[in-house]
């Protein structure tokens, strides 16, 4: 055989079998307001470890210009810390990846502020030891799950980015929005108490909170499914996501249904 092409063949046989690299995805929960324990700058010295190519941030799209640069000067820790990255590895690239207009969209379906209102009420209906003791125990069974993630927020991140916070975030956000209408549907303080929307038309407590456990779903799935977009457009690239805490289990649980079978990789920001 020709030595011409036998190396020529060699070479050919070498890249089709050159593997491909893996993208990578790294979901960092954050608290959005600075504390001692997470600010910008410790999220900057995080991002700095990463060394990501693109940041992902929980924010819509109106948040930015049309080359993807703040409109305004950020003030969370997310914002601060991404725009002082960025500013020292200028070919990061920063996206949202929010759901489009999440505050106007809640308020016009009327989700809020009935999310709050409602649980102000269950609250005071609580302290005038009003419910029965089967909703008296989910709603105190609900405020104490926050406590240890409260614990948890005040120290080093990796202590709320683990999947034991994950698992105490899940159990939380279920009590809030599927346990919490067992108390809603059932006592009629929330069927005849009314807010009114934008558009004049009135809604109850009761129809309101459970398009808020409605639009919990849909934001986390929405933001899933756009942080999946951008990986597709972006192979081999490695992706920070920053998101509050909270957050992080629902989007963690969807990624992994999403990335299955594809060559894509969640990390933790601690993992080497």
């Amino acid at each position: 055989m020709n030595k011409t092409l036998l190396i020529l063949l060699l070479l050919i046989s070498l890249f089709s079998c050159k593997k491909e690299k893996a993208t990578e995805i790294i979901i960092i929960g954050t608290l959005h307001k600075p504390e001692a324990n997470f600010n910008a700058e410790i999220l900057f010295h995080i991002l700095e470890d990463v060394q990501p190519d693109f940041i992902l941030q929980e924010l819509d799209s109106s948040f930015f210009t049309s080359n993807f640069k703040h409109k305004k000067a950020p003030t969370s820790n997310e914002g601060m810390a991404s725009k002082k990255y960025i500013e020292k590895y200028p070919s990061t690239k920063l996206r949202p990846y929010e759901f489009e207009g999440r505050n106007e969209y809640r308020i016009n379906i009327g989700s809020r502020p009935t999310d709050g209102l409602t649980t102000k009420l269950i609250d005071s209906l609580n302290k005038a030891e009003l419910l029965s003791v089967t909703e008296a125990e989910i709603y105190n069974k609900y405020k104490a799950l926050l406590k240890p993630l409260i614990v948890f927020a005040s120290k080093s991140p990796e202590n709320f980015n683990n999947a034991s916070t994950d698992s105490i975030c899940a159990e939380r956000q279920y009590y809030q929005y599927k346990m919490l209408t067992k108390i809603t549907n059932k006592r009629n303080e929330f069927a005849t108490r009314f807010h009114t929307k934008p558009n004049g038309k009135k809604i109850s407590y009761r129809n309101g909170y459970q398009l808020a456990g409605d639009f919990w779903d849909l934001r986390n799935q929405t933001m899933a499914k756009n942080i999946m977009r951008i990986a597709e457009q972006n192979p081999e690239k490695k992706l920070v996501v920053l998101c509050g805490f909270m957050h992080r289990y629902y989007i963690l649980r969807e990624l992994k249904k999403l990335t299955k079978g594809k060559n894509i990789l969640l990390k933790e920001f601690y993992e080497k």
